[in-house]
């Protein structure tokens, strides 16, 4: 594509996702996006996650047209119910006590935006995690670790949170906040140079 847009700006703050896409080897920068969530009743889970994504993305391509932006964002789902980030040690203990023994979802959602060219790919992507039955002193321990901060479920199953799961169907990346593939497959199709 010849005006396909030639920068990659990360529309999050997350260390995770910086690190994915440094793996990758994309070349890219991080502007933290301006956008204030909000969630409109009535959407499933994935169009959730879209749209939180997407208005992540919108947020710094106003800022910054001719950039493609990447904004991204995640959803727990546990037997219907919407998981958020939980506030202090004793929520994440609460989060991870209603998660074990049973399987949730992981949602992604991720958008790709630019304005100038009118370049756009919005979806998201599921991944099943079952949780082990993981005993109280376990939890506590964990939630002594302070790895849950700032997570979704009160857990991060790139770090020490995978030895309370005992299977993960699906994308590992997308487990971690960025499903790499469909990422890269939509910044194929949108003319960006992946090497």
């Amino acid at each position: 594509m010849a005006d396909a847009p030639t920068e990659l700006i990360l529309a999050s703050s997350s260390p995770t996702r910086r690190e994915i896409l440094e793996a990758l080897g994309l070349r890219f920068r991080i502007e933290p996006p301006d956008y204030e969530e909000t969630r409109p009743p009535g959407l499933s889970p994935g169009d959730l996650a879209e749209a939180l994504a997407l208005g992540k993305a919108r947020g710094v391509a106003r800022r910054f047209p001719e950039a493609l932006v990447l904004g991204a964002d995640q959803i727990l789902v546990c037997d219907g119910e919407l998981f958020s980030k939980p506030e202090d040690a004793a929520a994440a203990r609460a989060q991870l006590q209603r998660l074990r023994g049973r399987q949730h979802h992981l949602i992604t959602g991720v958008a790709l935006l630019c304005e100038k060219s009118h370049a756009l790919r919005v979806q998201h992507e599921l991944t099943r995690i079952s949780m082990r039955m993981v005993g109280d002193d376990e939890i506590d321990r964990y939630v002594e670790t302070g790895e849950w901060e700032g997570s979704v479920g009160a857990y991060r199953i790139e770090g020490r949170g995978l030895k309370l799961f005992d299977r993960v169907e699906g994308d590992i990346f997308n487990a971690r906040g960025l499903p790499a593939l469909r990422v890269l497959n939509a910044l194929r199709e949108l003319g960006f140079p992946l090497f």
